[in-house]
């Protein structure tokens, strides 16, 4: 494992980043201001929108405190007795991870990294095994886009990351207690040094280095290694075909969000010459413009016969900006699908109407969900239950192999199984109203198992499949 050669590629990779990095800066100073934003922030449409679109998401995707994911036994046993006794174990897998994700930092660090996803179109997300002795055995960290590196494979995911940041030499050893640097790097407590830490796949599992850039002296290795299951999860909003890194809903916004900034700064100017005014005063010797004050009850002098100060008449109105403000307000949250993921503030909305705002949720997520779903859901619960079986808190499974299943119980992919299971209690109802010869058809039990199925009903509620 040659430092030097993962120090070139990530140099290479940071070289395709770049110029990508505009665009980024602009959108944080928009949506998301740092104490060194380089823009002034006049309208917050954009940023309430994109935090709202952050907590969608959590809630839709990853619900804190709630059931997202569950395990089943494939569909080839699912209905046979050893389906069954096999459901009733991953329910108990499926128990433990949902437990030790809500005793750990999952949701903070989730929504940061759906920030990063929001305003940029990327977000990575680092799994980790906390020490023992904490409340759970898995910690998470989001990783900000603007120090990771991201290379594509050839399945068309981020398999590559690359992160970057800036530690000092006790830091350094604080993290990796174990690593060998020169005497002089190591008693300097001042200095902040590259620190590069990268993870790539290979054909037994996921490679994994720390590197440590000190400059004059060669890179140094502190660490190296390899995992079952990347800890670095990265995932996407969309991509255009070649790219590399995702778009977001505010980079698509981004030329309004700068529109309405602009408008409202112009408006704020506006008003403060409508407030105060714009005045002329003639040069009679008497008065001083550099003395007046405009302020109630204040004398202002000047010479007999002249005019004094005047007020100067604005050229126009500036009322169409309200328009054009109100347009790019609602262009915005249309964009940010502010008005599409909120509650719903009507109360005189039916049952219908609930369900078919969800369907149409669904119908506008759907190529994102899909992406997700791939790129981060997947992989998440994959590595958790690595972390686990490593523990001996679960016993080790394959997810899609060996007859356990992955499946998501999120309230937006409920949306597509209640749909589902709403065409098969329709069916069921128009086959009783064709007599009992035709119900004699259907097979109740078969058809509530696949309810239950369907509807992410818990495997606890089925009676005993007897056994032949």
């Amino acid at each position: 494992m040659n430092p030097a050669a993962i120090l070139a590629r990530i140099d290479a990779a940071l070289a395709r980043r770049r110029p990508h990095e505009a665009a980024w800066n602009d959108a944080y100073d928009h949506v998301l201001p740092g104490p060194a934003a380089r823009a002034t922030l006049y309208d917050a449409t954009a940023a309430d929108a994109a935090e709202q679109l952050a907590a969608s998401l959590l809630a839709e995707l990853t619900p804190p405190w709630s059931r997202w994911f569950g395990l089943a036994p494939s569909e080839d046993i699912a209905d046979s007795p050893e389906g069954q006794a096999t459901a009733f174990a991953l329910e108990g897998t499926a128990r433990v991870l949902q437990r030790e994700l809500d005793r750990s930092n999952f949701a903070i660090e989730m929504h940061q990294a759906f920030l990063d996803l929001v305003i940029t179109g990327t977000g990575v997300i680092l799994v980790e095994e906390a020490p023992l002795g904490e409340a759970s055995a898995l910690r998470f960290t989001a990783i900000p886009m603007l120090s990771a590196v991201l290379e594509e494979g050839p399945s068309g995911r981020l398999t590559t990351v690359f992160r970057e940041t800036r530690a000092t030499a006790e830091e350094v050893l604080k993290r990796f207690p174990f690593a060998e640097m020169p005497t002089a790097i190591a008693q300097d407590l001042t200095t902040r040094h590259r620190l590069v830490e990268a993870v790539w796949p290979d054909p037994h599992g996921t490679k994994y280095a720390a590197i440590l850039a000190t400059g004059a002296e060669a890179p140094i290795l502190l660490a190296e290694g390899g995992f079952a299951e990347s800890p670095f999860i990265a995932f996407r909003w969309l991509k255009a075909p070649g790219e590399v890194y995702g778009r977001g809903p505010v980079i698509k916004a981004l030329p309004d969000i700068r529109t309405a900034n602009r408008v409202v700064e112009l408006v704020l100017k506006n008003a403060s010459i409508a407030c105060t005014g714009i005045w002329q005063a003639e040069d009679d010797g008497v008065l001083n413009p550099a003395t007046v004050e405009l302020k109630p009850g204040a004398i202002i002098p000047k010479a007999p016969g002249s005019a004094g100060l005047t007020p100067l008449q604005a050229p126009g109105s500036f009322d169409v900006s309200q328009l054009i403000l109100t347009d790019l307000r609602a262009r915005i949250r249309t964009a940010l699908l502010a008005d599409r993921l909120s509650t719903p503030r009507d109360a005189r909305m039916t049952a219908t109407e609930v369900i078919e705002r969800s369907a149409e949720t669904a119908r506008l997520l759907g190529a994102t969900y899909g992406r997700l779903q791939t790129e981060l859901l997947t992989p998440l619960i994959g590595r958790c239950l690595s972390l686990l079986a490593r523990r001996g808190e679960v016993p080790p499974l394959l997810l899609d192999n060996h007859g356990v299943r992955l499946m998501y119980e999120s309230p937006l992919a409920r949306v597509q199984g209640r749909a589902d299971a709403a065409n098969t209690l329709l069916f069921l109802e128009a086959v009783n109203k064709l007599g009992a010869a035709a119900a004699q058809q259907i097979d109740t039990i078969a058809a509530t198992r696949w309810l239950a199925r369907t509807l992410g009903a818990p495997a606890e509620i089925l009676a005993p499949i007897p056994q032949e």
